[in-house]
């Protein structure tokens, strides 16, 4: 059993939270601080700035690479978008997956240097590491700009959860971008490469990818 320290409390953390913040301070915001790693998540007037720790990014890229390598095995065609600042002005919501695919629209999207979801399809697929305690909840905003899928890791389970018409999230057992999937396994060989300092288990997962 993969052995983890307790969650940094956000004392520990680099955490700003504010209230009744208009959209054009959210906007501004997104401006200025540009490219720098810092997650801002805008639910309704709700504003928090985080920045990742490295166990949070270790995991994303641990997900991120799994992804990725299974795609090329299996001659997926995939557009990464990682952590691409997503939001829907008309319902006041807006973020950062910590990494993020098209799948089923990765060849509409392929091209487009300025994605915008007024126009544009949100991503097939975001990932949400939830190992950090935080102030504004994601998975409504998540909800909210519309996105199909959605896998959250606690650190122990990865859980898959499916957007339903009434816009909130319930747990499936299957992928839906990925169908061949099994999610079981796949978590199993998550917790099992983190642990693994050499390649052997990540190569063992590429092999588990090839036969399924």
């Amino acid at each position: 059993m993969t052995m983890l320290a307790p969650p940094p409390s956000l004392a520990d953390q680099q955490h700003i939270v504010l209230e009744d913040v208009p959209w054009e301070f959210y906007e501004q915001l997104l401006e200025v601080i540009g490219d720098r790693p810092i997650r801002i998540t805008y639910d309704e007037g709700n504003l928090e700035m985080m920045a990742p720790l490295g166990p949070h990014e270790r995991w994303k890229s641990q997900i991120g690479r799994m992804i990725e390598l299974m795609c090329y095995e299996r001659d997926i065609n995939i557009a990464p978008y990682g952590s691409t600042t997503f939001r829907l002005k008309r319902r006041r919501k807006g973020l950062e997956p910590d990494e993020c695919y098209y799948v089923q629209h990765a060849d509409e999207v392929a091209r487009i240097r300025d994605l915008n979801l007024k126009r544009n399809p949100p991503p097939d697929l975001a990932i949400e590491i939830d190992i950090t305690s935080r102030s504004v909840e994601r998975e409504p905003v998540y909800a909210g700009l519309g996105i199909p899928e959605l896998w959250r890791f606690d650190g122990r389970r990865l859980s898959i959860l499916k957007l339903m018409p009434s816009r909130k999230y319930r747990p499936i057992k299957n992928s839906i971008a990925f169908p061949f999937l099994k999610m079981p396994e796949f978590e199993r060989y998550l917790l099992q490469i983190e642990q693994d300092v050499t390649s052997k288990s990540l190569q063992q997962f590429v092999d588990w990818v090839k036969s399924l």
